[in-house]
Order: C-alpha cells, then structure tokens, then sequence
C-alpha cells in the first residue's frame, strides 16, 4: 500500500534546495534574534557572511557569479542616478501622505542614520539580488525574477501595509537591475536611498 502510494521519484537541485531553505531560515532567525545588540550588523552577518561562506565552502563557487561584483558599472550608475530622480519625488509624496508610514518611520528618525541603513540594507540585498536571484537564474531563468521576489515581499510583513504591498514589484524591478547589471550593488544603491529617504520624510526631517 505504502509503496504504491509513494511510488514516485524526486530529483532536487542541490543549490536550489540549499538557497530556498537556508535563506528562508535566516529570515527567520532574523526576526526572532539579536547576536551582537546592534540589528544592523546582525543582518550583515546573517544575509551576507553566511551565504558567502556557503557560496565558498559549500557550492564552491566564485562569488562573481552571485552578482558579487561591480558588472556593468556605467550602465548600473547611469541605472541608479535615473532611479533617484524618478523615485524621490514620489517617495516624497507617499510617504509624506501615508499616517500609517509617518506613524511607523516617526519612531526611528533619531537611530536611524544613513550609515545605519548602509549597513542594515547591504546584506539584505545580498542575500535577495545576488545570492537567491543569480542562484535561482541557473535554474529557473527570467522566472528568477518574480521567485526572488516573494520571499522579499514577505520579508516586509509588520511594516507599513502600502510598503508592503508594493514590495513584490519593487523587488522585481530591483532585480532587474541586478539581471542588467550583473551586480547587487546598483540596486543596494537604490535601497539604501529609498530606505534612507523614506525615514527622514516620513519620519518628518523635512517639516
């Protein structure tokens, strides 16, 4: 009975299983965890030295080929100044316009400094647009690009619910320059503006 019930074969990618379930636990260690009393270097522990010593030791691979690199620079720099004028005033305005936003960003304006969000953003970016987005690509080709996307939305639960519910879009878009670049780094610049940015509008820094 059992036998024939079971009778079917699986046949996993070692990478993917290892890339799905791993990062998947540390988002979660993440939400429930503090290792060094600063949240920041937490993440950069969790989202960036551990894939990488996986990326090295485990899938022996070179970083490179999880966009750990500068790729495309003057397409990626060209990529991010155009994403900071288009983005800025419409941050502006949402952040400026949203009580829940204003309400959830108030709180952090005195902690939170631009080195902070450096700091807290590099490793998330990371993990999302170098290490699951390159890692999935082999795999899964352009659909890398909606997958990596869900476990970043979801990493947005608890914030603001505007912010959250646009984040499966932004995170696709993120990759896509990440995809062009081949590099995380363009779309960590352009996290680290619009995180910064948005906790000094909405947090009231500008009036």
């Amino acid at each position: 009975m059992l036998k024939k019930l079971f009778n079917f074969e699986l046949n996993f990618d070692r990478d993917i299983v290892v890339i799905t379930v791993v990062s998947t636990l540390l988002i979660m260690i993440d939400s429930y965890h503090n290792f060094t009393g600063y949240k920041a270097l937490d993440r950069v522990i969790i989202y960036m030295v551990v894939p990488m010593l996986i990326i090295i030791f485990a899938e022996r691979r070179s970083p490179k080929e999880y966009g750990f690199q500068w790729g495309d620079w003057k397409a990626g720099l060209a990529i991010t100044l155009l994403a900071i004028i288009l983005i800025a005033p419409v941050l502006y305005f949402v952040a400026k316009g949203d009580p829940a936003m204003e309400k959830y960003y108030s709180r952090q304006l005195s902690s939170v400094t631009p080195i902070f969000t450096f700091i807290d953003l590099i490793g998330w970016e990371f993990i999302f647009r170098g290490w699951i987005l390159f890692g999935y690509q082999r795999k899964f080709g352009d659909h890398a690009l909606w997958l990596h996307a869900v476990p970043f939305a979801l990493g947005h639960l608890g914030k603001p619910e505007f912010e959250t519910l646009s984040t499966i879009f932004g995170g696709f878009l993120f990759g896509l320059v990440a995809w062009r670049t081949k590099s995380f780094i363009y779309p960590f610049l352009i996290h680290w503006f619009v995180a910064t940015f948005t906790i000094l509008v909405a947090g009231g820094a500008f009036g």
